[in-house]
């Protein structure tokens, strides 16, 4: 149609161009479309014939002004796009189909087109030399947002990066990690898939396969790619793809059973209402450009002459597809003749399907995006209307500056283009439902909003309808989830979501479901069973409420009763020869002594203090060697008394009563400094010990200083081994009672148990450390007591017969 100002349509048509054969002898064929109407694409091309009529009984947008338009078929060919990207500029007449041609007038000011990606780069780059603009309605290849390579490139429809995004977040959101992949083998399908991987990866998800196809690929090709499908472990697929290219798939698909398969789809096919004929994709899921209102559209639509048909050889291509009869009288053999009963209001086809207009409102936007460049261009505001001149010699490039500034709202739907020529990316989630009749409805059940801050794009709004209809989400993934407790371990050559789960080693955990690594706990924690969590460790040492506890301080006391018993048996025969012949001052000091010795042993037994950690030490430490003094001074005595018994011997002067009590208290103070000397530089003190067991704690009490502590093990070592050596010279000697055999035999087990003591100590973990030690305080002192005493008690009490000065007197 001419105008005043003429714009272009480029539009997929015809999904096929005709063969021409290159001999290189002759001149070739023109590029022709074959017969393969396109009826949603047709329905675009007629939406533009619409907005354009539109706008022109419009008195707001270009008043008085006629825009005229040239719509032209690609047949979804890259090189019948390039022919006719040139006779758009050029002004020649256009090879429409079979030879027939439509008028034009003049070069086009900007274009409405194409498609595809494919064909509208082709076109851009063409008439983008000349400044010309090309708006497309539904190329979305990423790769067109590039300024520097389509400076004039415009789109109405979001960019496939934005698409790619949104299916990545929509695969996440429903756990979705293993999937599989297909695309069309074009510029669409190539780009769109490349963005939608490396969102894909950003979001952790793995693909097993990516598959390429177009429709014009041989049989064996689309086989291949459908057995791909088959074979797969993948439960989702996403097709990255144009309805046409689906078309084929689901074809080749439907040739033998298939697995269920949870498709995604991209605005490409998601809303071909073809496609929804078939039940293999029912519960598919998909983004879809915004379902939109277009009032009077589908009037304009319906309201198709029989003379109007009969003039264009596209509508009556169209009739005869839709009736099987041909509007023109001069029908062919093989189709009857219109008897004008036909009826377009009742058919049902794509060109016919206005419901949910998608790409259709995007045909419409892009016709008054040019038309609002136009009117800026040529039109000026006076007193609230728009003088507009007609005969301005307008040139395509004013009209690129002013369509980057275009910025206006059509039905309640805005339009405006960014720096890169891209409009507001919004998206509607759609899904595939069976209608109570069986009929497969196209429900829209969320959205995608990219302006909304991120992680707050994405929002579903009403239930949705699986594969199968199942009300369930599929699960598609390689590998389980890695419960909390385990750590994920990659398996060797696949993708990262393909891994084992192992258990966390000892003293780590993993709180969280799919850790990547375990962690350790504090050193005062411990993990529970399952080891995802960590726990305050056990504290562990010896308690009263224990066995042993209760065992050992049974005994302590009980050897303390037993000293004290002892000591008052004595102190009630005090006068008795068996007493009096034993020294029984230091006898009794022995006695006090060893019941203190079986007393402190009670302060290694409960949870360690400062206080109790000084005590136990030192306390050993004293009472032994006061003990330990009173045997060696007992043990002098015995030698002496035998030296004094010889002729001339004036010895026992020397080990009377006074200097007896000197030795005892000089070899106890020197402990007792020792002692003094290391409570003053380091002394015992509580600590926990995390290193002899991993998961519990021992409360102990640390040395401070070892030198001090063995000083201290070593002087009674020391006063032990003086006074057994001083016993073993003396045992033989005919002293009363056998008084240096018992001491020698009470110093000989003294000294083994100090003896395997040690090592037993030192080996001995946690609280069994402290076990040993007042085992070997009670071995010892219960050792003492009865070796030395035991005898005596027995002669005190069962044989008094022999506690005698006669008796004692004939002992040799």
């Amino acid at each position: 149609m001419d105008g005043d100002f003429v714009i272009g349509g480029v539009f997929l048509i015809h999904n096929k161009e005709k063969t021409v054969t290159y001999n290189y002898t002759t001149k070739p064929e023109s590029q022709m479309c074959i017969r393969s109407l396109n009826p949603r694409n047709l329905r675009f091309s007629r939406a533009m014939i619409f907005a354009t009529e539109e706008i022109n009984n419009s008195t707001e947008l270009l008043p008085g002004i006629r825009l005229g338009y040239q719509i032209h078929d690609t047949c979804a060919s890259v090189i019948v796009a390039a022919n006719v990207a040139f006779q758009l500029l050029n002004g020649q007449d256009t090879v429409f189909y079979e030879n027939r041609s439509c008028s034009q007038s003049g070069v086009v000011l900007a274009v409405v087109g194409d498609s595809t990606s494919t064909t509208s780069i082709s076109l851009s780059r063409i008439i983008g030399s000349f400044n010309v603009p090309l708006v497309s309605y539904y190329a979305t290849c990423a790769c067109l947002s590039d300024k520097q390579q389509f400076p004039t490139f415009f789109r109405t429809i979001p960019s496939d990066q934005f698409q790619a995004d949104a299916l990545a977040k929509l695969v996440k959101h429903f756990g979705w990690t293993w999937i599989g992949a297909v695309r069309s083998d074009s510029d669409y399908g190539n780009f769109g898939m490349v963005s939608f991987l490396a969102a894909a990866q950003r979001e952790g998800i793995c693909v097993e396969y990516s598959e390429a196809f177009f429709r014009t690929d041989s049989q064996s090709k689309i086989q291949k790619v459908a057995d791909v499908i088959r074979r797969s472990s993948a439960m989702v697929v996403l097709a990255f793809a144009t309805s046409e290219d689906m078309s084929v798939l689901i074809d080749e698909l439907n040739q033998e059973p298939t697995p269920p398969r949870q498709w995604i789809g991209s605005e490409g096919w998601i809303n071909d209402p073809y496609l929804m004929s078939f039940s293999y994709f029912a519960g598919a899921i998909g983004v879809a450009i915004q379902k939109s209102v277009i009032p009077g559209l589908r009037d304009f639509l319906m309201d198709l002459s029989p003379a109007q048909v009969a003039a264009s050889s596209v509508l009556t291509e169209f009739w005869e597809d839709a009736f099987n009869c041909t509007p023109t009288k001069n029908a062919s053999p093989k189709k009857k003749e219109c008897d004008g009963t036909e009826d377009i209001k009742l058919l049902k086809n794509p060109y016919t399907e206005t419901s949910q207009l998608r790409a259709t409102n995007m045909v419409y936007k892009a016709v008054y995006a040019i038309a609002h460049a136009i009117h800026n261009a040529v039109c000026q505001e006076t007193n609230f209307t728009a003088q507009c001149d007609r005969n301005i010699k307008l040139e395509s490039k004013q009209v690129l500056t002013e369509l980057k500034k275009v910025n206006f709202t059509q039905n309640g739907y805005p339009v405006s283009f960014d720096a890169n020529g891209d409009p507001v990316a919004f998206y509607e989630l759609v899904n595939w439902q069976k209608s109570e009749s069986g009929v497969i409805e196209l429900v829209t059940v969320g959205y995608y909003d990219a302006s909304l801050p991120t992680g707050q794009e994405f929002h579903i709004s009403r239930n949705i309808t699986w594969v199968e209809g199942g009300a369930q989400v599929p699960v598609s993934v390689c590998s389980k989830s890695c419960p909390p407790g385990t750590r994920k371990v990659l398996q060797k050559g696949k993708p990262i979501c393909c891994y084992d789960c192992i258990p966390c080693p000892e003293g780590q955990v993993a709180n969280r479901t799919d850790s990547p690594d375990c962690f350790p706990c504090p050193s005062e924690l411990w993990p529970n069973a399952q080891r995802d969590a960590c726990f305050p460790k056990p504290v562990e040492f010896l308690s009263y409420d224990e066995v042993l506890a209760i065992i050992l301080a049974a005994f302590s006391v009980s050897g303390a009763c037993l000293a004290i018993i002892t000591a008052a048996i004595f102190f009630h025969h005090r006068t008795t020869p068996i007493v009096r012949a034993n020294n029984s001052e230091l006898s009794f000091l022995l006695l006090f002594s060893l019941t203190l010795c079986f007393l402190c042993s009670l302060t290694f037994i409960g949870a360690p203090s400062d206080w109790s950690c000084m005590l136990r030490h030192t306390a050993f430490g004293i009472t032994f060697v006061l003990c330990i003094s009173c045997v060696l001074g007992n043990t002098v005595v015995v030698l002496m008394a035998f030296k004094a018994t010889l002729p001339g011997s004036n010895v026992m002067k020397w080990f009377g009563p006074p200097q007896q009590r000197m030795t005892v208290v000089l070899f106890t103070f020197i402990q007792v400094l020792i002692c003094t000397v290391w409570l003053l530089l380091s002394p015992p003190f509580p600590m926990k010990n995390l290193s002899t067991y991993k998961e519990k704690i021992i409360l102990e009490c640390a040395l401070g200083s070892a030198v001090g502590f063995w000083a201290v093990l070593g002087y009674i070592g020391l006063l032990a081994v003086f006074c057994f050596v001083l016993a073993v010279l003396a045992r033989k000697l005919p002293d009363n009672f056998n008084e240096a055999k018992l001491i020698t035999f009470s110093m000989l087990i003294f000294c083994a148990v100090w003896l395997t003591f040690i090592p037993a100590y030192v080996s001995s973990p946690g609280k069994f450390t402290v076990a040993v030690e007042i085992f070997a305080i009670l071995a010892s002192s219960f050792g003492l007591i009865l070796c030395i005493f035991a005898p005596k008690c027995f002669i005190i009490l069962f044989q008094p017969e022999k506690n005698s000065k006669k008796h004692l007197m004939t002992q040799k």
